[in-house]
């Protein structure tokens, strides 16, 4: 599933053809993706002019200027696909004969002023989408609850010495728990706590404070690279405009089992375990 890297890469792509420019027509291909589609989406998203696309957590929010928001949610295989011929960019009207018809699995088609579509493509059918006013967006039942977004200021060392302060739970559960930090996932959880020198099994209340608040600035980090890359290609992920990212060539440990730790001098071997259904990679070495 594409984690908040991936999905900051995507918004900034989308944005630059989508914020400012009104949807001409949208086409509905299902009544469902994971869930049913709001009753009239497409009549509801026809004549709306985009004003921004924001992220919360792992989830796009486009802001309409009809009042209501679009929250799209990418699922396990979701792609968001951009096709703008830079020579029909300034001739509206003529671009619906321009591009190729809609293959099997793309299931929401957007035109927009200007001469870009921007399709949302979904194999695997887990993505989500849905509209509701702008004001009550915080209140959504996908969106309450949600910590603080770990590159916002909300997100500090003193929120997370309190979040961890207690728990019993291994570190890497309770980094990937939605309501102590929103968007962070598997493979950027392995990664922090690679850097940090944690081990992913520890038990997060008996890690000493100081150790706790190192992890926010590297949590950061290791999130700022990955979106500067394009975020990382496992599966079915691409980038707007089709690309793929780049940080799995990046990887410290995740997805790396057996090899050599990259840390100058270790001589430890990077091991892989499965907490509560996923894997973690971690140097027995490097993490205590």
């Amino acid at each position: 599933m594409p984690e908040l890297p991936e999905v900051e890469t995507v918004r900034r792509g989308l944005a630059p053809v989508m914020e400012g420019r009104r949807i001409l027509a949208a086409d509905v291909r299902r009544p469902d993706l994971r869930w049913p589609f709001p009753p009239g989406m497409a009549a509801r998203l026809e004549g709306a002019r985009v004003l921004r696309l924001g992220r919360r957590s792992k989830y796009i929010l486009a802001d309409l200027d009809t009042g209501e928001t679009l929250i799209l949610h990418l699922g396990m295989s979701g792609r968001m696909l951009i096709s703008a011929p830079e020579t029909l960019r300034a001739m509206p009207g003529v671009f619906h004969h321009l591009h190729p018809a809609p293959e099997k699995h793309d299931h929401v088609v957007l035109d927009l002023e200007g001469g870009a579509r921007v399709t949302f493509n979904d194999a695997r059918r887990f993505g989500a989408m849905d509209l509701v006013p702008t004001e009550a967006v915080a209140a959504h039942r996908l969106l309450a609850g949600l910590g603080p977004e770990p590159l916002g200021n909300g997100f500090h060392e003193a929120h997370l010495v309190a979040g961890l302060r207690g728990r019993m739970t291994p570190v890497k559960a309770a980094l990937l728990d939605q309501r102590l930090v929103a968007g962070l996932g598997n493979i950027y959880v392995c990664e922090a706590l690679f850097r940090a020198g944690i081990a992913p099994w520890r038990k997060a209340g008996r890690i000493a404070a100081p150790r706790v608040a190192a992890l926010v600035p590297v949590i950061r980090t290791v999130l700022e690279e990955a979106i500067a890359a394009g975020g990382s290609s496992l599966r079915d992920y691409r980038q707007a405009g089709g690309e793929l990212g780049y940080f799995q060539h990046a990887f410290r440990v995740y997805g790396r089992e057996g090899a050599p730790c990259v840390t100058p001098g270790c001589a430890g071997r990077v091991r892989r375990m499965v907490q509560a259904g996923r894997s973690s990679f971690w140097c027995p070495v490097c993490q205590r």
